[in-house]
């Protein structure tokens, strides 16, 4: 995985603007979401906390917010208007925020972060392991050179960090994986960031779910929805890694990451 993530350039050119992908995906959610709402595991109605990736906000999240809200688990946003990278106030922020859900419903919030998103997940969870049940990263490069990506210098201008000053924020190495249950989905066709840098490393918490999709519609992709929602079903220390027996495998490849 080193050597890989070393090794991994920023998308072509032809895949960014494949990228445009991401609104076919989001009929495609729409047509299905009756048939997902169906399908798709319940669990235990715990608190979801989304955040949402670079200089989006919590409208990007909307239609996986309302179809989490439909099996039943309270879903939030993150309130705090369009991410544009850790400014002051934002890490104390979203710490207060995962507080503030944890004493209201009496359980564990689980974190789901698209892109940058998910890169705050992840740390959030590494500040508040008592009180984060798991998370689940979309398409966020948190191993690797932040310059093979699209994004890099957009998050530079948004934030005014370098990205070689991304260590020196919230949680520490965000290479590592957090001490709870961590699943990272992915694109090998991502047209934003490198897909090398959004897999991690195997481990017994630890998994990675690969779609066939773009970057920009992976909080809508269908095969994604149905990965989340198997996701947050796991009961609260009985997580098991994600399945691919029967039609999953159809849809889910088993392909190497490293």
């Amino acid at each position: 995985m080193v050597a890989a993530t070393e090794t991994a350039k920023r998308p072509s050119r032809g895949l960014f603007f494949m990228e445009l992908r991401a609104l076919p995906e989001l009929a495609g959610f729409l047509a299905t979401a009756p048939l997902l709402s169906l399908s798709a595991p319940r669990g235990d109605g715990h608190p979801v906390l989304v955040l949402p990736g670079l200089v989006t906000s919590d409208r990007s999240t909307f239609a996986l917010r309302t179809f989490l809200k439909s099996l039943g688990y309270p879903t939030y946003g993150w309130d705090l208007g369009r991410n544009y990278g850790p400014l002051p106030g934002i890490e104390e922020a979203m710490l207060n925020r995962v507080d503030e859900l944890t004493d209201k419903h009496g359980k564990k919030v689980s974190l789901i972060g698209w892109s940058l998103g998910g890169i705050y997940a992840r740390q959030l969870a590494k500040m508040r392991p008592e009180t984060v049940r798991s998370v689940v990263s979309l398409g966020s490069p948190f191993n690797g050179d932040p310059r093979a990506t699209n994004a890099w210098k957009l998050y530079e201008f948004t934030s005014g960090h370098k990205v070689d000053d991304r260590q020196r924020h919230m949680g520490g190495d965000i290479a590592d994986a957090p001490p709870v249950p961590t699943t990272a989905i992915f694109s090998k066709t991502d047209g934003i960031c490198a897909w090398q840098l959004c897999v991690e490393k195997d481990g017994d918490q630890t998994e990675n779910i690969e779609i066939h999709g773009s970057h920009c519609g992976l909080g809508h992709h269908p095969a994604a929805i149905y990965a989340i929602a198997d996701r947050l079903s796991q009961p609260d220390g009985q997580w098991r890694k994600f399945q691919r027996k029967g039609v999953r495998g159809f849809v889910y490849p088993r392909t190497a990451t490293a």
